[in-house]
């Protein structure tokens, strides 16, 4: 018989607790203040400031204007996951194995939130020296190929906004360059595809592009991965060909 209660834990750390209940809090009350927050959970200010910035940085929460927290993507992508998420995966399954096939290199689909790109598929080739599935691997998003595409959508003044937020940064953070940051954005604007070489993981190259829907907005980034010993620059131009046929194929199916 189900009970009507939930048994605590044995062993659950306060922070952590602290934090599990800002997001319920969160999501039932849509936003709060530092203040409400340290009152809710009875804590410190500077508590409740530090949970709040640590859900910022994996996007929880985000800042408003005026110092209040609000839902996140990620508490936003939950609620929506069944319909948007689960739509993107099942449309892109299809044209991903067909592009594996094709090319057989690895193939990856990734959505942005925030300042972290998270890969939501991969599908794998079959030779034996491969890029591995990287499911559920988040990365930085000006360092990955697919945050590249998802930050290029963005106009300069949105990703300069995007980098300039203090309190979405982490203990260590190091934020891009933004003058080169900004020159890699208009190369991928100028040509629709990011190039990665050996940018996120020594020995990997990646080449991806925009996945868009019917009103033309970049909703995921599609690319490929193969070790660094098989590319050569001339593959780029097929390797685009393809890509470009997928992300195309996609769309159509959503």
């Amino acid at each position: 018989m189900a009970k009507s209660m939930k048994t605590p834990p044995a062993y659950a750390p306060s922070s952590v607790d602290h934090a599990l209940r800002l997001a319920q809090i969160l999501q039932l009350d849509g936003s709060v203040t530092v203040t409400a927050a340290a009152e809710r959970l009875g804590v410190a200010r500077s508590t409740a400031h530090r949970l709040l910035t640590a859900l910022v940085y994996r996007d929880f929460a985000v800042q408003d204007e005026d110092r209040t927290y609000r839902v996140g993507p990620v508490l936003a992508l939950a609620e929506s996951a069944r319909s948007g998420l689960g739509a993107l995966r099942a449309a892109a399954v299809g044209p991903m194995r067909a592009l594996v096939d094709r090319i057989d290199e690895t193939a990856n689909l990734s959505i942005r939130t925030g300042r972290n790109v998270r890969i939501i598929a991969s599908v794998e080739c079959a030779q034996a020296l491969r890029v591995g599935s990287r499911e559920g691997t988040v990365f930085p998003a000006h360092q990955a190929t697919g945050g590249l595409i998802e930050l290029a959508a963005l106009s300069d003044e949105e990703v300069g906004a995007l980098y300039a937020d203090d309190d979405r940064r982490a203990p260590g953070e190091q934020p891009p360059d933004p003058v080169q940051l900004r020159r890699e954005l208009w190369a991928v604007r100028r040509s629709g595809v990011a190039l990665n070489l050996e940018r996120t993981e020594r020995g990997v190259v990646a080449v991806g592009c925009a996945v868009k829907d019917r009103a033309g907005a970049t909703t995921a980034a599609l690319s490929v991965s193969m070790p660094g010993v098989r590319y050569s620059p001339r593959m780029l131009k097929p390797l685009t060909a393809a890509l470009t046929s997928a992300a195309d194929a996609i769309t159509q199916a959503l």
